[in-house]
């Protein structure tokens, strides 16, 4: 028998409403890595732009970090926890298989029965999880929705590779997504690339660690070379498409987020996007690392507290990684 579904109906359209971060307490300048790598500080600065990164401590936990950023975005949107109708954490460094870390954050909040679920999308998660939030706003599911980008990536830095040791730091980013009478999130550019999913991995399954195949805990391994020429050639490309599908030019951009992975790729695709002097372009790199989830409202937080960026600026956010898996969108600045 055909039957008729009553559509949901949710906002016109949807917005970044407000946004928190947490870095921790913990500053590890390159001096401390260099006790681990033959390598200098000239060397890192050259290769990456980092001069710090912060780690966390043991109670600086994912769910503490999470729960931290989401209550600033939060008060910044002045939105009751009780409000929220989903809270989606994206994560690769919440070693808990199951439930997902997001119920936890989500009753911590005291956000009542909110859907809440955890997605693994490397540095690409906190643009999938901005894209389901949309999705959820316009079409009536929630009306609020949390998204959280953390990592506690030092659990997961081999100290000893020297091409990595410098790279990763921990954090929480976070955005309280919400309804718009007018259009502030466009459309999103996304997409995977599995054939080349080898070139940033974890060392090893966790299972071969746990029956001691196994001695050295798992890390992350990149291709360094292979993943810089992908993300300054083939990422310019999806930044400007998610330009195209916005229906706006790099002229009209007042900030560009992309990222955090590396100062290089970063200024690579700042010339490769053409991107006139008045755009401020996010470095946060520089002293917070690549905290991979978390870079991107990370460094939309910082722009916005330092003054480098302002409410209603129109930014271009762009995160790109393991998979190889990729998110850009143009949004409106809370």
């Amino acid at each position: 028998m055909s039957v008729t579904l009553k559509a949901g109906k949710g906002a016109p359209y949807a917005r970044i409403l407000g946004v928190g971060g947490y870095r921790p307490t913990r500053v590890v300048p390159n001096e401390e890595i260099l006790k681990h790598i033959d390598s200098s500080d000239e060397w890192i600065r050259s290769r990456s732009g980092i001069r710090t990164r912060h780690w966390a401590n043991e109670q600086e936990t994912v769910a503490e970090m999470s729960l931290e950023a989401a209550g600033k975005a939060l008060a910044g949107a002045g939105i009751d926890a009780g409000q929220v109708g989903a809270v989606i954490i994206s994560t690769v460094s919440h070693f808990k298989q199951t439930p997902s870390i997001a119920t936890e954050i989500a009753h911590r909040l005291g956000a009542g029965k909110p859907a809440a679920f955890d997605i693994s999308a490397a540095c690409a998660g906190f643009g999938y999880g901005l894209t389901l939030a949309k999705g959820m706003v316009v079409e009536g599911s929630a009306e609020y929705v949390v998204v959280v980008g953390v990592e506690r990536l030092s659990d997961l830095t081999d100290l000893e590779d020297r091409s990595t040791a410098f790279l990763f730091g921990d954090g929480a980013g976070a955005v309280v997504v919400g309804p718009s009478d007018v259009p502030a999130m466009g459309p999103t550019v996304w997409g995977s690339e599995g054939d080349k999913a080898d070139t940033i991995t974890q060392t090893v399954p966790w299972d071969l660690y746990r029956e001691g195949t196994v001695e050295r805990f798992p890390a992350i391994r990149q291709e360094g070379q292979t993943v810089f020429r992908w993300a300054v050639y083939e990422m310019a490309k999806v930044a400007q498409q998610a330009l195209d599908a916005a229906g706006i030019t790099a002229s009209d951009l007042d900030v560009f987020i992309p990222h955090q992975a590396n100062l290089r790729i970063i200024d690579s695709m700042v010339k490769a996007l053409k991107l006139p002097g008045h755009v401020a372009v996010a470095r946060d790199v520089e002293t917070t690392g690549n905290t991979s989830a978390a870079s991107i409202p990370l460094a939309m937080e910082r722009m916005l507290a330092t003054g480098q960026a302002k409410s209603g600026d129109t930014a271009l956010v762009i995160g790109f990684g393991a998979g190889l898996v990729y998110a850009a969108t143009v949004v409106t600045l809370p």
